[in-house]
């Protein structure tokens, strides 16, 4: 413990050699002026000799007391043994000090008797309280170093914690969204199916795995630029239009400066595809949704074509968004439904915009 660094910083939470230095500098001269005040008392040879007994006798109190520390938080790791722990290391301290301190001071006055000067060790052990509280104050000192040591690691292991447990909600959020994506899809290519031609369907197939490549090279991202989501978008509208025709039209309002700004990955698609698989496409009633930023918002807006029969629904799309963005930011989509008109805002984010537990989960 007292040549390996390692061990120093993993037990007593910092490497503590010049404070063991100069903490038994100060001990051992607080222990000469409270004994004897040598360099008072005495010549400055003899004052040096003098102190340097406390000196001796300092160092193995500091080192029997720094190994009992030692094997007491090897024994007692845990934060709920804190008060064990502190209780006993307080007893070893007072014992190792009156015990180190009894016999040195016998060699003490030994050595000063054969010096030839007079030395009473019996009559000042009434000093060995303020040498004790001394040396209690210095070995608190550890022990608030510890603690923030300790606390400070809990707080980071606390914290990673958080984070895997929130990439793997984003991640299951995610993957949910790919095959609702999927489940659409198919509703889609089975209408192509029933009314157009064959040469339809397969081009649909075509430009649908067109798509799926986008996602599986976008699929490990959490947030992605403004720019790649519209991207994928249009790719998406792009396969819709093969059935729609006319009867789908999205109008884009995006200027560039906002293309960098990060988002959800396809939340954009996901409105979308609400948009048209709960709405009528007709040519009698066009389906006509508008794309467009509004201050750090991303508004997609349509009029209200309720169809009279609803497909089959897995009832994911806004609410995964929702959760999506709760899980990366605090702020969250608005959605608003006036019975004309359904508008969703999605927030567009900086990295500055993150929740702290989630700045570190994108991959």
């Amino acid at each position: 413990m007292l040549f390996n660094k390692t061990k120093r910083i993993q037990y007593l939470g910092f490497n503590d050699v010049w404070f063991s230095v100069v903490g038994i500098l100060i001990l051992s001269l607080s222990t000469d002026y409270i004994f004897n005040n040598s360099f008072q008392s005495y010549p400055l040879a003899l004052a040096f000799y003098s102190w340097g007994a406390s000196l001796i006798v300092t160092i193995c109190d500091w080192l029997i007391i720094r190994r009992i520390l030692i094997f007491l938080r090897k024994k007692y790791p845990d934060f709920r043994d804190d008060v064990k722990r502190i209780v006993i290391f307080f007893l070893a301290i007072v014992t190792t000090i009156l015990v180190v301190d009894y016999v040195g001071g016998h060699l003490i006055e030994y050595v000063y008797r054969l010096l030839g000067k007079n030395a009473n060790y019996f009559t000042q052990l009434k000093v060995l309280l303020p040498v004790t509280l001394v040396t209690i104050m210095i070995m608190a000192i550890y022990e608030a170093m510890y603690y923030y040591v300790r606390l400070k690691t809990s707080i980071r292991a606390e914290e990673q914690t958080k984070q895997v447990m929130i990439q793997a909600q984003l991640d299951t959020l995610r993957n949910q969204a790919q095959p609702h994506f999927l489940f659409n899809s198919l509703n889609t290519l089975r209408d192509i199916i029933d009314q157009d031609s064959k040469e339809d369907a397969k081009g649909f197939v075509d430009n649908l795995s067109d798509v799926y490549r986008f996602i599986i090279e976008s699929g490990n991202s959490n947030l992605i630029s403004l720019e790649k989501e519209l991207k994928f978008a249009k790719a998406y509208i792009h396969i819709q239009s093969e059935r729609f025709g006319d009867n789908l039209k999205v109008n884009w309002n995006i200027p560039e400066d906002k293309l960098l700004v990060m988002i959800v990955p396809m939340s954009l698609q996901l409105l979308l595809e609400n948009a048209i698989k709960h709405n009528i496409v007709s040519r009698a009633k066009p389906l006509i949704i508008n794309v467009e930023t509004k201050d750090d918002y991303l508004v997609v807006t349509n009029k209200i074509q309720t169809k009279s029969t609803q497909i089959p629904s897995t009832k994911i799309g806004l609410k995964n968004i929702e959760q999506r963005y709760a899980l990366i930011t605090n702020k969250l989509p608005e959605i608003k439904n006036d019975g004309i008109q359904f508008t969703v805002s999605l927030p567009l984010l900086k990295l500055s915009d993150q929740k702290k537990n989630y700045a570190n989960t994108n991959h």
